[in-house]
């Protein structure tokens, strides 16, 4: 049997599974069929939950920083930035401010004040640049929240400040920044595995807005209100990704940061093209593999990295909806559990004996 030098770099399968139980599950199923492989652990991201993992496991010296910041529906949340060994800072979104926070979901009123508040600590520790993860967000407030954490004013036409949420956009008059902090001297990069503006039929409340609870009624009258937000902030509503994060992209991109596709920022950090070079075979995945999954999201990305090279791709997904072009095998755990159910019942189960049936046609 050829012993082969095996990559697991999956994302997340978001709400059952964090990317390094994904990792784990993986191997353990590989290593039952293939005991004399050598297996490289990557847990990967594409800028939503399961971000700070990723660049803590894979950047040595990284440290966690605790913080209490304002949760999505007004709840303490214990969260944490992580710094790493540059002096560096990565803050997520989807611990501070997630739709993983609610129950019931609020989207009118859901915000993200939290996430600024997080940066805001981040800043107060000295740190000389931020990346700034932000899928799986609860809101869309158009990151009007995160801005006043970092001092911003938004204001109704009284001059009083207007309710957090999407629901205070509704009455949004003026914008003072005059208060709002100075990026760090590296800059802002935010992660995000999202293209869409921020307003209209492709923007963040109508594709993203249902998500968060929101009916078609509503989405009309968030987009109206991010529409008021964008006539008062300096940035571009039509930037591709000013939608992401129910338009938190905007919001950062009015404070002066950049946007970059996610998953590649993150392998860029963690080295994920050597790994995957010096590879035989890479096994990928994400909860759901779709019409979306090309647009920057982690298979497609780990796909390209095989593609360069000799590097044979293979893909795990809780369910597989589009064609897996470019992977020499794929799995889908809904049709090896019988069900969606059954395969969200035990995740860790059927990722495991996914692994096995990759081995097993590894060759």
């Amino acid at each position: 049997m050829t012993s082969h030098t095996v990559v697991i770099a999956p994302d997340s399968f978001k709400g059952t599974a964090t990317a390094i139980e994904v990792t784990d599950a993986l191997a353990e199923g590989w290593a039952s069929v293939r005991p004399g492989d050598v297996l490289v652990r990557m847990p990967l991201a594409d800028g939503g939950e399961g971000t700070l993992d990723a660049f803590e496991i894979a950047v040595p010296g990284s440290e966690r920083v605790p913080v209490t910041v304002l949760g999505p529906d007004d709840r303490p949340v214990q969260a944490s930035w992580l710094r790493l060994p540059d002096n560096s800072a990565v803050v997520e979104l989807a611990e501070t401010s997630g739709i993983t926070l609610l129950d019931p979901l609020l989207p009118f009123d859901a915000h993200t004040i939290g996430f600024g508040e997080a940066i805001a600590a981040a800043l107060d520790a000295g740190v000389e640049r931020v990346y700034l993860a932000i899928g799986g967000s609860s809101s869309t407030d158009g990151g009007a929240g995160a801005l006043t954490a970092l001092g911003a004013r938004f204001l109704d036409g009284d001059g009083i400040p207007i309710a957090p949420g999407g629901r205070g956009l509704a009455s949004l008059e003026a914008v003072d920044l005059s208060g709002l902090r100075t990026l760090p001297p590296g800059g802002a990069v935010v992660l995000s595995d999202v293209s869409h503006p921020l307003l209209g039929s492709s923007g963040a409340a109508a594709v993203f807005g249902p998500q968060k609870g929101a009916t078609a009624a509503d989405v009309a009258v968030l987009d109206a209100g991010l529409a008021r937000l964008a006539a008062l902030l300096p940035a571009d509503a039509s930037t591709p990704g000013a939608g992401a994060a129910g338009g938190t992209g905007f919001g950062l991109l009015a404070w002066g940061a950049t946007l970059a596709a996610g998953a590649d920022a993150v392998g860029e950090v963690v080295r994920a093209a050597d790994a995957v070079a010096s590879a035989s075979i890479v096994i990928t995945g994400e909860g759901r593999f779709d019409g979306q999954s090309d647009a920057g999201k982690v298979p497609s990305y780990v796909r390209s990295l095989a593609a360069a090279g000799s590097t044979r791709a293979m893909l795990v997904a809780g369910a597989i909806t589009a064609e897996p072009l470019g992977f020499g095998a794929a799995v889908s755990l809904t049709e090896i559990a019988g069900s969606t159910e059954s395969a969200m019942a035990d995740t860790r189960l059927w990722l495991r004996e996914a692994g096995a049936r990759l081995a097993a046609v590894a060759g």
